[in-house]
């Protein structure tokens, strides 16, 4: 179900991601090959530098949902300003000689091995795992009852704070402002960057204020100002349609998302048994059972003990 993300809650997952990192991230700093770091400076802390190459990868880095809020000007201003306080926390860290000892190139050494094998992984994976056009129709076919609808519409909107911000950015658009451009220069939601467009959705999807404004528009009508708990929207209505089914086009990555998973978990056991035919392995099925589900102590192996030597009488 479609909803409107609160500005609030989307940066701060925005700026926890871009602190502690994310999945497939590495640290603030890439350098091209002569050991320069590449793009422009967007950002000097304590002689070191953050660039647009640095920014542009942790935004590659970033969860979907989370994409369309960094391209806004404030989601932009909050991740790198978070980059700035985690270079900040590198640079004292380094101080403190939190950056060396074993703990942490056992940790490193962790991480690489679990980097190369997500590398080799994603590579296969996604080489043998493809879904083509005629899967995605066929599971199309096979399924068209799960792409019933009810009644939608289909509209953009332009977020802001302050009702007079809304009035100013309504009377733009009477004047013959173009509404998506001012979507993306003024509106806070992550709608944003994409003009505004929140795609189709029914009744119930939105918060009630947004609904009821929304489904009281015609086709390309703009609304007056709308008030919310989110802050106040402008509302254009561009498109609606009856109750159906939805059209292949519109549900192919739904399908793929339901059809993926069984399809990359089916090339993983293919691959582990691939590796396995030329490979010789052997499970010591006792020092597994020592364990009893705990992890084993980081201890030395003990040399074998003689017999008891009973005592002499």
């Amino acid at each position: 179900m479609k909803t409107i993300n609160t500005v609030k809650l989307l940066t701060t997952a925005l700026c926890a991601v871009a602190l502690f990192g994310c999945k497939g991230g590495s640290p603030t700093g890439e350098t091209g090959s002569a050991g320069k770091k590449t793009g422009k400076v967007m950002a000097e802390v304590n002689g070191g530098t953050i660039t647009t190459s640095d920014f542009e990868r942790e935004l590659k880095n970033l969860p979907e949902y989370l994409k369309a809020m960094a391209d806004t000007p404030q989601g932009r201003k909050e991740m790198l300003d978070t980059m700035v306080i985690r270079e900040l926390i590198l640079q004292q860290a380094s101080k403190d000689g939190l950056d060396k000892g074993p703990e942490i190139e056992e940790k490193l050494q962790d991480l690489k091995k679990r980097l190369i094998v997500e590398a080799f992984l994603k590579k296969k994976v996604e080489t043998e795992s493809s879904v083509s056009d005629e899967d995605l129709k066929k599971f199309y076919e096979q399924n068209k009852d799960k792409f019933k609808t009810g009644e939608q519409i289909k509209a953009s909107h332009i977020l802001v704070k302050t009702e007079k911000e809304a009035k100013d950015v309504l009377a733009q658009i009477k004047a013959g402002g173009n509404f998506e451009e001012l979507a993306k220069k003024s509106s806070v939601d992550s709608s944003s960057a994409k003009g505004g467009d929140l795609g189709w959705f029914g009744k119930g999807s939105m918060v009630p204020a947004f609904e009821k404004a929304a489904l009281a528009l015609k086709e390309g009508q703009v609304s007056d100002v709308v008030k919310s708990d989110f802050g106040f929207h402008i509302i254009k209505l561009t498109g609606k349609r009856p109750a159906g089914i939805r059209p292949l086009e519109e549900v192919k990555d739904q399908i793929k998302g339901a059809i993926m998973p069984s399809r990359q978990q089916e090339v993983f056991q293919k691959i582990k048994e691939e590796l396995k035919k030329t490979a010789k392995v052997t499970i010591k099925e006792d020092v597994l059972n020592e364990t009893g589900g705990k992890p084993a102590e980081n201890k030395p192996a003990e040399a074998a003990k003689p017999a008891a030597v009973p005592e002499k009488k």
